[in-house]
């Protein structure tokens, strides 16, 4: 199993010495990759219609791409992968510009993890559609793949029309591995259908298995090998009960999971510190550096 770590996006706040310091410790520790969530804009809980979401605009949330690019200068052993980009609210040719560009940085490194996102707010402000995401998301991984692998494209669908052209520089990987998010059935299907692996959200494998036998079910109807698409879950610290932790973790494996990535957030932790802490507790406890 390959392990990884979550990047504590709204909890390490501003300072560029933290996020430098929890990239060098993850790497020391034995962590394979670092693992971060995406949004650009949180919306103010006081704006006319109020607000609900988990995250505000008081919530800090790094920009993926050049986080990314930061800490694969900082340390060039580490992988990444963004659980999940809002795939949707973007345009698909600069998220493959960005993908590879970092890619090259990465060396080979990168999985992007895509989903459909929750907040309207942020579409309305990228000029994207809230409604038809989900549509528009299987045709931009679609055209990501045939950019990541050919020269030149030329790509007409419902949303998307490429003439004739490609990126430069390519990837290194021939295509960038694409992972889905999220657990409606759609999503199930594009898993099996279309993805390299699947970011489930559920805390424990036996809530997960009967989304990932329809996955693997789907990979079989479409002709395609179910045993080649990974599995990532993510294992809370929760109380720090390490316990709790084997159970999970025994689950998450018996399961079939090829990664697993730790996460220190929401553990009411209020200084980088204490989630590096948390972080070499878990390694000693899981041996990830063996």
């Amino acid at each position: 199993m390959n392990f990884g770590v979550v990047f504590p996006q709204n909890e390490i706040g501003d300072d560029l010495g933290a996020v430098r310091a929890f990239s060098e410790a993850a790497d020391d520790l034995g962590y394979r990759h670092i693992l971060a969530y995406d949004h650009v804009l949180g919306a103010n809980p006081a704006r006319p219609g109020g607000w609900t979401g988990p995250y505000s605009h008081k919530d800090g949330f790094w920009e993926v791409f050049a986080l990314f690019a930061y800490m694969a200068a900082l340390r060039p052993r580490l992988g990444f992968i963004t659980s999940v980009l809002v795939l949707p609210q973007r345009q698909t040719a600069l998220v493959a510009k960005q993908a590879a560009t970092l890619d090259r940085l990465a060396e080979g490194r990168f999985r992007l993890g895509v989903g459909n996102g929750w907040n309207a707010v942020e579409f309305e402000a990228l000029g994207e559609r809230f409604t038809n995401r989900g549509k528009r998301m299987e045709e931009q991984v679609v055209l990501l793949k045939q950019l990541f692998t050919q020269e030149l494209v030329t790509f007409e669908g419902k949303y998307h029309k490429i003439s004739d052209a490609g990126l430069k520089p390519m990837p290194v990987q021939r295509p960038i591995p694409v992972w889905f998010g999220g657990h409606h059935e759609n999503v199930l299907r594009r898993v099996g259908e279309l993805g390299d692996g699947w970011l489930p959200g559920f805390r424990q494998a036996a809530d997960a298995a009967e989304s990932w036998a329809k996955i693997r079910a789907h990979a079989e109807a479409a002709g395609r090998d179910p045993a080649a698409i990974g599995l990532e879950p993510r294992l809370n610290y929760g109380t720090g009960d390490e316990s709790a932790w084997a159970v999970a973790l025994e689950g998450w494996r018996a399961l079939g999971a090829t990664h697993l990535s730790f996460n220190p957030l929401n553990a009411g932790f209020k200084h980088v510190d204490e989630h590096i802490a948390a972080m070499k507790t878990f390694a000693g406890f899981a041996e990830i550096s063996k």
